[in-house]
């Protein structure tokens, strides 16, 4: 097997739904960032690119119908450079970096790009065709997540409930105090500004030019936030529950990608490398449950090269 190797990456600020980034598409947010990537390594010749990889969890909109091949167009690169889009839901662009990274280290591919893009604020309402002339129940679906379209079938298999309730499931069986969520939020926010402070994204961030502005930093990070502020906040998505609109993730958009390369271009080019990859996993756990589902996916991909955490 060939060594992968992760050799740079950039992304755009991420926006709030609605937010600074609401008049940017999804297929012009992956141009953006495949146009930076390729400004930002002058050695790389866009020809010699094997393939593009792209995670997009909708694709119900502007980004349907391959958003990575419309990217690699809208970016300038040559007609001959494919891209495939994935989707793994959530982790949709962990899968374009598992995909790119495969091809690279099966030897059918020697560079490609990997990356995502969501765009939840352009997401459509859908109206469904019916399967009769005149249907008893039609009405319009709002596509930005969760269950859609869905099969009576897998409705008596699995009854769809929100995200939220999946997420308030997960805190219950796990015994996640609202306390431990509210914390861990406020730490993220916290973080995140300090990074900004200190000029740690400055080396990853795309500036994305809209009609309102030059847009060039995070949107949802609060570095005003406080923990009594969170506590205020009342459940979200169950009476009782734990999990709130403060210490939930938010909806957002934004597009980031990665270059990745066989340790032959590597050393050709004489670059550095960021990381290496070694190895990925994915598991399936009950729908009703499923942010827990990174747990068993880490747990296999340990066991699987022999490191312990």
């Amino acid at each position: 097997m060939t060594a992968v190797f992760a050799i740079d990456a950039c992304r755009t600020p991420v926006g709030r739904i609605k937010g600074s980034l609401a008049s940017v598409r999804p297929d012009h947010l992956t141009a953006e960032v495949l146009s930076a990537l390729l400004a930002r390594n002058p050695w790389l010749d866009p020809a010699q690119i094997d393939d593009v990889y792209w995670g997009a969890a909708n694709q119900a909109g502007e980004d349907n119908r391959n958003v990575a091949r419309m990217g690699v167009l809208l970016a300038g690169l040559p007609v001959e450079v494919p891209g495939a889009t994935v989707n793994r839901l959530c982790g949709s662009g962990m899968e374009a970096i598992a995909s790119a990274a495969r091809a690279i280290a099966a030897g059918d591919a020697d560079i490609c790009v990997a990356g995502g893009v969501e765009s939840m604020t352009r997401a459509p309402f859908v109206l469904p065709r019916a399967g009769e002339p005149f249907p008893r129940e039609a009405g319009v679906v709002d596509t930005r997540l969760g269950w859609r379209l869905v099969s009576p079938r897998m409705q008596e298999l699995y009854p769809p409930i929100s995200l939220g309730e999946t997420a308030e499931n997960v805190a219950e069986r796990y015994q996640v105090s609202r306390e431990r969520q509210d914390e861990f939020a406020l730490r993220s926010h916290q973080r995140a500004a300090r990074a900004h402070q200190e000029g740690r994204f400055a080396g990853q961030l795309v500036p994305v030019t809209t009609a309102a502005g030059e847009v060039t930093r995070d949107e949802g990070v609060r570095a005003d936030l406080t923990l009594a502020e969170l506590a205020g906040k009342r459940p979200a998505f169950r009476a009782g529950g734990t999990v709130t609109g403060g210490n939930s993730s938010p909806l957002n958009d934004g597009a980031a990608c990665l270059l990745l390369a066989s340790e032959r271009v590597l050393a050709a080019a004489g670059a550095e490398p960021m990381a290496r990859y070694v190895s990925t996993a994915a598991a399936g756990v009950h729908p009703d449950f499923m942010g827990i589902g990174p747990v068993p996916a880490m747990r296999k991909v340990l066991a699987r090269v022999g490191w312990q955490v």
